[in-house]
């Protein structure tokens, strides 16, 4: 009754309207007002459409991702619409005369339909070939920012897997799309596919049988992939963003550490109008590259390789880039063979096939591993700068080592044709640097990272170099610095180091021996793999900031009392450390 009294109110005032106009009320505001009646609009749009966005390039890669999967719907539509996912065999009488008369699926004459009799047709494929290699490609760099600056941390360890799930899922789709048109060379990327699945012990068998119905390559595949990558895949993925967003907007996004930013506020642009405006000229920026690259860069030209063929291969045969690290790992893999039961076991191929979603696994539950070894349960809202965690930043650079050397392997002949070297002393190298490259490139950035540390120290201690010289009174010459702004201060300073977990004396007070747990053993050790003494850097303290300048007298008593009284803040903030795994209050 209140609702409808309520109702008839504003139908009432509707008719006279308001204060200073006569006559009803517009037709849009009383649409307007009947929705918010119902839907809450009003209430939920003012509760959000000021929503605060960081102002950083960085952030950029996660709508790059967002804008190049909404192109990838948009073109895909178009292309279902004339696609025909059918294995029957035909023979070609089309446009492109040289496959004239040739044998071939009905899947690959539509493809050549596509790109040479619908209007559009090829650009269209084009720009959705292009589009999901940038979706994968921003999908990555996009998770490596992420990773580097610690954005995974709670309360966001489930939108790294969101994050991780949709990668995962992106390459298959993109495998699965890769194979629709049945050409020569998709046609040898899903042999290579049905080879791993036979190297499954026991089972590997029935797998492939009920994947391609049959027999390789059967007459079932390319029906089955076109469901799989057209509904289920993209279906999947699309509730998954929207569920990414969702915790985007929930948990509000992180941010740089810098002047006015901390743990419980941000610091940005609201959504409206100022990031719905950038926000929407930056979809159409990317859509028009993407336009751009599909109109004058081929990708895919399917008529050149021709209809797939069980008994032939396209000379350098290579898979989309985001596949070169599962090619790369059998490539370069021994041949090994065992004999186990009456079955025989292909561990040149099973080992790294089994290698390429464990690797994706660690990195889906490094959050949670990260979080048991410090004991760390607070939220964290400002990111880290990667040279403050090397050995994060070193884990996170080794494999990206890890991913170009097996890239090296999985075109192996490509490198081989192009830089006139043997193909086996490429693949021996590959060997070799699979297990070198990425401890070496770990050393390396973690060196580096503490050598940025101990110049951010020298930097706080010394302040910014001037380029004057200046003459002592006994003939000494000395360059002028000047302090750092407090901003600078901040930025250098604001990071915390905690103290890595100890398991503590063996025997208490009274002698009784402490029962310890290989679970604890395990966490100790990593934890001073992570924060121990050879892994950071100990940053200025108060101490020794006012010893510093007064010894060197090298500014005036206003920078001196600011840069300290930021550095007693900060040291304040460093005494909440992590002792035992526990927060200490």
């Amino acid at each position: 009754m209140d609702g409808a009294r309520a109702e008839n109110a504003a139908a009432g005032a509707g008719d006279s309207g308001p204060a200073g106009r006569a006559g009803p009320a517009p037709r849009g505001e009383r649409v307007a007002d009947w929705v918010d009646g119902r839907l809450g609009v009003h209430s939920l749009a003012k509760a959000n459409m000021r929503k605060v966005f960081p102002d950083h390039p960085s952030f950029l890669l996660g709508e790059i991702c967002l804008y190049s999967f909404v192109v990838l719907l948009l073109t895909g539509v178009y292309l279902t619409l004339f696609f025909e996912p059918s294995m029957v065999e035909v023979v070609y009488d089309g446009s492109y005369e040289p496959l004239n008369g040739v044998l071939m699926t009905r899947a690959f004459e539509s493809t050549l339909e596509i790109s040479f009799d619908v209007r559009g047709g090829l650009l269209i494929r084009q720009i959705h070939h292009w589009a999901a290699l940038v979706f994968v490609t921003g999908m990555l760099v996009h998770m490596m920012r992420v990773f580097f600056t610690g954005a995974y941390r709670k309360p966001r360890e489930i939108n790294w897997l969101f994050g991780w799930t949709l990668l995962f899922l992106g390459i298959i789709t993109g495998l699965t799309g890769y194979s629709l048109p049945d050409d020569l060379l998709s046609g040898t990327g899903v042999r290579f596919a049905q080879g791993a699945i036979l190297s499954i012990p026991v089972v590997g068998t029935y797998i492939s049988f009920f994947l391609f119905g049959g027999e390789f390559p059967g007459t079932d595949i390319i029906s089955r992939f076109f469901p799989i990558h057209v509904l289920l895949l993209p279906g999947i993925m699309l509730g998954l963003i929207v569920a990414h967003l969702i915790l985007i907007v929930y948990h509000k996004h992180t941010q740089y550490p810098g002047p006015g930013k901390d743990q419980k506020s941000v610091v940005g642009m609201p959504f409206l109008p100022v990031y719905m405006a950038k926000a929407g000229g930056f979809f159409f920026l990317v859509f028009a590259v993407l336009t751009v690259m599909g109109g004058i860069a081929q990708i895919n030209p399917v008529w050149a390789f021709g209809p797939y063929r069980p008994d032939l291969v396209t000379t350098g045969a290579q898979p989309d880039w985001y596949l070169g690290f599962s090619e790369g790992l059998i490539r370069v893999m021994p041949g090994w063979e065992i004999n186990l039961g009456g079955h025989t076991l292909v561990l040149g191929v099973f080992i790294p096939f089994s290698l390429f979603p464990l690797i994706l696994l660690a990195i889906g539950v490094y959050p949670f591993i990260e979080a048991w070894i410090t004991g760390d349960k607070r939220e964290h809202h400002l990111l880290d700068r990667p040279r403050n965690t090397p050995v994060r930043t070193g884990l996170g650079v080794a494999w990206l080592s890890l991913y170009a050397v097996l890239l090296i392997g999985g075109g192996n002949d490509i490198v081989a044709t192009h830089l006139h070297l043997s193909i086996n002393s490429i693949t021996w190298f590959v060997r070799v640097a699979v297990f070198v490259v990425p401890v070496l490139a770990f050393l390396l950035t973690k060196r580096i990272c503490l050598a940025l540390q101990h110049r951010d120290r020298d930097k706080v201690l010394h302040g910014r170099e001037t380029g004057t010289i200046k003459r002592l009174p006994h003939g000494e010459y000395v360059e002028i610095h000047e302090p750092l702004p407090q901003d600078q201060l901040f930025a250098l300073t604001q990071h915390e180091q905690p103290r890595a977990y100890e398991i503590g004396p063996r025997e208490d007070a009274r002698g009784v021996r402490r029962r310890v747990t290989v679970g604890q053993r395990v966490r100790a050790r990593l934890a001073r793999s992570l924060y121990g003494p050879d892994t950071q850097i100990p940053k200025p303290t108060p101490e020794e900031y006012r010893e510093h300048q007064d010894q060197h007298g090298q500014h005036g008593q206003q920078g001196h009392e600011t840069g300290e009284g930021h550095l007693d803040h900060q040291g304040d903030e460093e005494r909440q450390e992590l002792t035992g795994g526990e927060q200490r209050q």
